[in-house]
């Protein structure tokens, strides 16, 4: 069981606002498919009011590619509302072409978020010069830009030592690392030991913190918030045995941030639990009725168990 939120969270500070658990934020969205700004609101406050250090708005799980700029530049706006305070907000600014990447950033900027999330460009195997040149533009915002390295969808892998270039250049400050590959944890501290390691997988979220992680872009506290706060605190303070029992309870839920799937598996677990999650939009399709039926299992398991 968790343990109570904190409404104050040591880890979160104006300095460095990429630490601590920052929510990569499912977009509630209404039967026509339109976004529920309301329900969005509403989530944002309630996952800090549970502990949660901040928000990732426009990533991945929040369907950014599938949102028009009327849209994606609403939610931004909708989060640093709700958020209360714009340094608490990361939002991701990923983009085919640099300079829209940079018209994100330049929105944040503007609507005082702490911090940007950025992925490497995706439209083709960038080579490391290109990879290079597009987070150089970005950061020329501002903004402190967190590097987004998710190889196995972009075709681009931010190497330890590709990430260590960067930061020396000034152009990233911390790398959300979603490989799934732990060994590169030490590796890129002995290369940059100031680049902050971030935890992009749920499932691989113990082993990351063991190796130094000092923030968690997290999918699965959209439905356990409280849980997921709890686990990372632990895991970070070197509460081992605490850790690795909430680990065990989660995992079958937090290896479905690793899956084709995650959207609609995440979006399920909160309609279970009684947030609003909703339909995704085309092209993704809702989860069938056997994935379904797995996601649901382990979601009821975990409220039966008293995670929240």
């Amino acid at each position: 069981m968790s343990s109570s939120p904190s409404t104050t969270q040591a880890e979160w500070s104006r300095s460095r606002p990429w630490r601590g658990v920052l929510v990569a934020t499912a977009l509630p969205l209404r039967d026509d498919l339109s976004v529920d700004h309301d329900a969005y609101a509403e989530h944002v406050r309630w996952l800090i009011e549970q502990g949660c250090d901040g928000v990732v708005p426009n990533g991945s799980l929040g369907e950014y590619q599938s949102l028009t700029a009327g849209e994606r530049t609403a939610v931004v706006r909708t989060a640093v509302a709700a958020a209360g305070d714009g340094a608490r907000v990361m939002p991701g600014v990923a983009a085919y072409g640099s300079a829209e990447a940079r018209h994100w950033a330049e929105l944040a900027a503007a609507e005082g978020c702490g911090s940007v999330l950025l992925l490497p460009p995706n439209a083709y195997r960038a080579d490391e010069r290109a990879v290079r040149a597009h987070y150089a533009e970005v950061a020329r915002v501002g903004l402190p830009v967190v590097a987004y390295n998710n190889p196995s969808d972009t075709r681009v892998d931010l190497t330890p030592g590709l990430l260590a270039a960067m930061h020396a250049d000034g152009h990233v400050v911390a790398v959300k690392e979603f490989s799934g590959d732990v060994r590169r944890a030490y590796e890129l501290a002995e290369l940059a030991p100031e680049l902050d390691l971030l935890a992009g997988a749920d499932d691989v979220l113990l082993e990351l913190a063991v190796a130094g992680a000092v923030g968690w872009i997290s999918g699965y506290p959209n439905a356990f918030p409280a849980s997921c706060v709890s686990l990372y605190r632990a895991a970070v303070g070197g509460d081992l045995d605490r850790a690795l029992e909430l680990y065990r309870a989660l995992h079958p839920l937090l290896r479905w941030d690793s899956k084709t799937e995650f959207v609609q598996a995440i979006k399920v677990s909160m309609d279970i639990v009684g947030r609003h999650g909703g339909p995704c939009r085309p092209p993704r399709l809702g989860l069938p009725p056997d994935v379904e039926a797995v996601v649901r299992a382990a979601t009821e398991k975990a409220m039966a168990e008293g995670h929240r």
